[in-house]
């Protein structure tokens, strides 16, 4: 196994880059900035400049991975077409390459309340619009994927269990960041995250399980 990863230096992709490498898995991190990316990511990293936007740089950084992890989004920002273009034209590039590439797994960052129109989400440039839209594209694309929507995002870790639902029956939650990097390189091993949409928050008051048993908990 080898792994792409698109988004390598923001918050959540960041810590799935580490979470590859205490595996021991070799880790393509695609990145705009390579004196930046050498600051944040670890050094058994192998940086790759490109840009999910642009698609003659992003062949050449997927160059022979064999998974992809897409923990990619735009930022909060004026620019009204931001979530299209990242979450949605990003993705939808991505995708397509795997399916050339032959990529044998796509696990996409995505994110909690995706289906609900009239979420407060939706007042950045509809983000969550576009991430449903990019979810769908990724579905129906014949590739062997993982979705993971996490709740609200946090950069401290905590030992809160990693509570794991189907689509759309979560609407609120919290979970660090560190647990979602799990989830993401987990899923990339289970059998029973294939072909999935997972919802992951973290509460306090939930029992520990293990990674079998969370994602085979989901239909």
């Amino acid at each position: 196994m080898k792994a792409f990863v698109a988004g390598a230096t923001g918050e959540t992709g960041r810590r799935i880059v580490k979470e590859l490498v205490k595996r021991n898995i070799p880790v393509r991190a695609m990145v705009r900035n390579l004196d930046r990316a050498r600051e944040i990511l670890p050094p058994e990293a192998e940086l790759v400049v490109g840009d999910v936007l642009k698609l003659d740089t992003l062949a050449a950084a997927i160059g022979d991975s064999t998974v992809i992890l897409s923990a990619t989004g735009a930022s909060p920002g004026l620019d009204p077409t931001g979530p299209y273009k990242v979450d949605y034209e990003g993705t939808k590039n991505l995708v397509d390459l795997a399916k050339t590439k032959g990529i044998e797994h796509f696990v996409m960052v995505s994110s909690l309340c995706t289906s609900q129109w009239f979420h407060p989400l939706n007042l950045f440039w509809l983000i969550l619009v576009w991430k449903k839209q990019a979810e769908e594209y990724l579905q129906k694309s014949g590739l062997t994927y993982t979705i993971v929507r996490p709740g609200g995002l946090k950069n401290e870790d905590n030992p809160d269990p990693v509570v794991m639902s189907s689509a759309d029956t979560l609407f609120d939650g919290s979970i660090p960041r560190t647990k979602v990097a799990q989830v993401c390189v987990e899923a990339l091993s289970e059998a029973d995250a294939r072909n999935k949409i997972v919802e992951v928050v973290a509460k306090p008051e939930a029992y520990d399980k293990s990674w079998d048993q969370l994602f085979g908990s989901v239909l």
